[in-house]
Parts: structure tokens; C-alpha cells; sequence
């Protein structure tokens, strides 16, 4: 029976919800972040930026934020049922509009989704580096696979990087994963 199955999950609206716990979870990651801040600028205020990236403090707080994050996303999941996509970054309208799709009126688009997907670890050796990093690393691979589709020819229509699972598409329906 998967976590689907239960009446949070169906098309029948639930009626009263105690939000108070979702709110808990929410307030749990404001004072991470809040934290993360404060911390970002004392260790930037002794070290360059990339040193400031791998300081300890900040990949410690990064890893809280995430599993707070991961937190927040399983409330609202299991107490609404919901799929909650908390972490795309969006830079609004005008960089939305460059990376439209065009192909000839009438036709049908032509695209393929295509995933290369990971199981990772932590580090089993000491390191500065947390399973935060992970994202940053697939991230900047996704960057240059890109490029390297473009000068191949291809048109990437979109692409992400996403943790947990594969990251939806805007023309892809979240109950077809299941």
C-alpha cells in the first residue's frame, strides 16, 4: 500500500485541517534560514566567497535548511495530499521568455524527457563537502550537458537538477510519477 492510497490523497476535499503543524514546520525552516543569514555574513565578513561557500557552518546549515525544507514538503504531503515544488528558482518574467520553445505553428513538438538519475551517500571520508553539495555538483553538470546538447545541435527546452525526485516539467502532470 503506498502512501497514495489514504484519503488525503483522493479527489473528495478534506474539509477542516489543523494547520498548526504545517505552520511548526514552516516556522522550523524561517529560523534556519533567518540563521543561515545571519552566519553568511559573519563568515563572509572574514573570508572570501569561496572560501565562504565550503566554511563548515554554512555546509552544516545548508543541510538543516534541506532536511527542514524536506520537512516542510512532508507535511504538506501527508497532511494535504499535495506535491509542493518549494525549491525551483524562478527569476521572473524576462528570463522565463528566453527560454521559450518555438517550432512551426500547427506542428507537433517533437521532445523527449530524458533522466540520468543518482543514489548518493554521504561522505565516508572527512570532507567540507555535505549532501547539499550534491545538488550544486549535478547542477553545474546540467549546465554543461546543455551546452554540450546546444553545440550538438539539439534545442533543450528545459532541464533541472532536482533531489529526491526527477524534476517535473511545466507540460508534465505530477499523478502520472506515481
Amino acid at each position: 500500500m503506498s502512501d497514495h492510497d489514504d484519503i488525503t490523497h483522493g479527489p473528495a476535499p478534506l474539509g477542516a485541517v489543523e494547520a498548526a503543524p504545517l505552520h511548526g514546520a514552516v516556522d522550523a525552516l524561517a529560523r534556519a534560514l533567518h540563521e543561515y543569514v545571519d552566519t553568511a555574513v559573519g563568515v563572509r565578513a572574514e573570508f572570501g566567497a569561496a572560501e565562504a561557500d565550503e566554511d563548515p557552518r554554512i555546509l552544516a546549515l545548508e543541510t538543516r535548511i534541506a532536511t527542514y525544507n524536506a520537512n516542510v514538503f512532508d507535511a504538506l504531503h501527508s497532511t494535504l495530499g499535495m506535491h509542493p515544488d518549494l525549491t525551483t528558482l524562478t527569476w521572473g518574467e524576462d528570463e522565463a521568455a528566453e527560454h521559450d520553445h518555438d517550432h512551426p505553428e500547427g506542428e507537433a513538438e517533437e521532445a523527449e524527457v530524458f533522466y540520468l538519475g543518482f543514489v548518493v551517500t554521504p561522505p565516508t571520508r572527512p570532507t567540507d563537502s555535505s549532501m547539499g553539495t550534491v545538488i550544486d555538483l549535478l547542477d553545474e553538470a546540467g549546465e554543461d550537458t546543455v551546452t554540450k546538447l546546444v553545440d550538438a545541435g539539439f534545442d533543450v527546452v528545459e532541464w533541472a537538477a532536482s533531489r529526491g525526485e526527477p524534476g517535473l516539467f511545466d507540460d508534465e502532470d505530477d499523478d502520472d510519477q506515481s
